[in-house]
């Protein structure tokens, strides 16, 4: 599976509703499973973000695929980032000759 961290911030309709936001929580990681996608770990957090997100995907086109479902909702913006486990990035540093 392949990792990412989800940066999210919340838009005006998110942040009007935020006493929800744990519940939409628990309906986006059901969610993920139609997709492949697994939320492994979810914190509201102070600063640029409101809430960081750890997910496994099988593939980038379903996490683009849950992404953009997420996005459609409205009550969040996100930035995706793959992330590199150490083994993963020994392989590429070995790519480098």
């Amino acid at each position: 599976m392949t990792r990412y961290i989800v940066l999210a911030s919340f838009t005006d309709q998110g942040i009007r509703a935020v006493k929800d936001t744990t519940k939409r929580a628990a309906a986006v990681r059901e969610m993920g499973a139609r997709f492949g996608v697994e939320m492994k770990d979810i914190y509201w957090t102070l600063g640029e973000y409101d809430i960081v997100l750890t997910v496994e995907a099988p593939d980038d086109a379903s996490m683009t695929a849950f992404g953009l479902t997420i996005g459609s909702l409205g009550n969040v913006r996100t930035e995706t980032l793959r992330a590199f486990n150490t083994d993963e990035m020994e392989g590429i540093l070995g790519k480098m000759g």
